[in-house]
């Protein structure tokens, strides 16, 4: 058996049918725990995903990125001969992922009333646009599209402009997440009572169980919520803030940490202000609120406040690009930037995993993605053949 990354899923086997971006960041997720992912790829390209770039030497990056440490095997599911070795595959693993539109495993012969009864033990996980229920069930998807059906992007940017995509695609990701917690109470599930169990993931459920506090302002306030920038809804200050030479975040949660912020940035006069003596009230005047603290800001630099309200123990933060996320000195401590093979021997810097486990090591190196049908003999060998 090809080695794997040691974790909480070490033995358990996924067969990974899912391409592009929500299923296979389900089962990046289980093999960066331990589990063997078994990628089964159509035979003529592969995963979708291998065609999107940034490219290195030919090889997507994009696909390596959440397809690191996987093995691959090419099958045509129509074809005799791989659907025998698909089943002999499915006969052996512990959970099978795939993220087609609802119906097309079942018109392959492989849904799953079909295969909970020729394989007992296999637990299968779906990640879809809409779910295997409900009137857009079939409808096709993709993240953007969940984006902005879900609402997401009707409170995403800034007041009085057009609604905005989150700059990473949370659909996918969204659903990735919710697709490996369940996969892994499934795990436990089948422990405790022998019982294998369907996984059901819409993308569209995960954005409406994204939203947060804006489903509450609009079922217990019967307020539409719309974009507010970089200012939390219902905390006051809890936002970005100009300086002289950038911006700031200060998220002062609690009356004690207005009263500190006040007092740092030298204008304790604010914090006794009665109408800002609670959160409600700071909400309610939250412009006037804001332009004054900002007055103070302005005068100086990010750094410069960032070190006084650090002193002060005020939950601070600048506002980095992607350069400057990546190149703190917390990235480097807590290993979240792992380096894989490229496959044409040199290595890529790709983001490690935020799963820390007292009882496994988190190598600074990962296996390389597979390229397509790569490891087809030691899979075959596997099986018997």
């Amino acid at each position: 058996m090809t080695q794997t990354t040691k974790g909480p899923l070490s033995g358990v086997l996924v067969i990974d049918l899912s391409r592009i971006l929500a299923g296979p960041y389900c089962t990046l997720l289980m093999a960066e725990m331990g589990a063997r992912v078994i990628k089964v790829e159509p035979p003529k390209g592969g995963d979708d995903a291998r065609a999107y770039g940034p490219f290195v030497n030919g090889r997507s990056t994009y696909f390596a990125s959440v397809n690191r440490g996987k093995e691959s095997i090419a099958l045509d599911l129509k074809a005799e001969a791989d659907r025998a070795i698909f089943e002999k595959l499915l006969a052996k693993a512990d959970v099978v992922v795939e993220n087609f539109r609802p119906g097309t495993m079942e018109k392959l012969g492989f849904g799953w009333d079909t295969l909970r009864k020729k394989f007992p033990q296999l637990i299968y996980a779906s990640a879809s646009g809409f779910g295997h229920s409900g009137p857009n069930s079939k409808d096709p998807a993709y993240d953007m599209v969940v984006q902005g059906m879900g609402g997401i992007m009707s409170i995403t940017g800034n007041e009085g402009q057009p609604p905005s995509r989150v700059g990473m695609s949370i659909g996918d990701i969204g659903a990735g997440l919710f697709t490996a917690v369940a996969v892994n109470a499934a795990l436990v599930h089948r422990l405790k009572t022998g019982e294998a169990t369907k996984v059901d993931i819409a993308m569209f459920d995960c954005q409406i169980a994204l939203l947060e506090n804006a489903v509450m302002r609009y079922t217990v306030e019967g307020e539409i919520p719309g974009p507010l920038g970089a200012r939390h809804p219902t905390i006051t200050p809890f936002q970005a803030f100009k300086t002289s030479d950038g911006a700031i975040i200060i998220a002062a949660g609690n009356d004690g940490l207005f009263v500190k912020t006040c007092d740092a940035l030298g204008r304790p006069d604010i914090a006794a202000d009665a109408d800002y003596k609670s959160n409600a009230l700071r909400l309610k005047h939250h412009h006037r609120l804001e332009a004054a603290l900002e007055s103070v800001l302005k005068g100086n630099t990010t750094a410069h406040w960032l070190a006084i309200l650090a002193k002060a123990g005020v939950p601070a933060g600048p506002i980095n690009n992607i350069k400057q996320a990546l190149e703190h000195p917390q990235v480097a401590a807590r290993n979240m930037l792992i380096e894989v093979p490229d496959g044409s021997g040199g290595t890529l810097k790709l983001a490690g995993n935020p799963l820390k486990m007292s009882a496994f090591d988190d190598p600074a190196t990962r296996r390389p993605a597979p390229d397509l049908d790569h490891d087809r003999d030691s899979i075959l060998s596997f099986i018997g053949g």
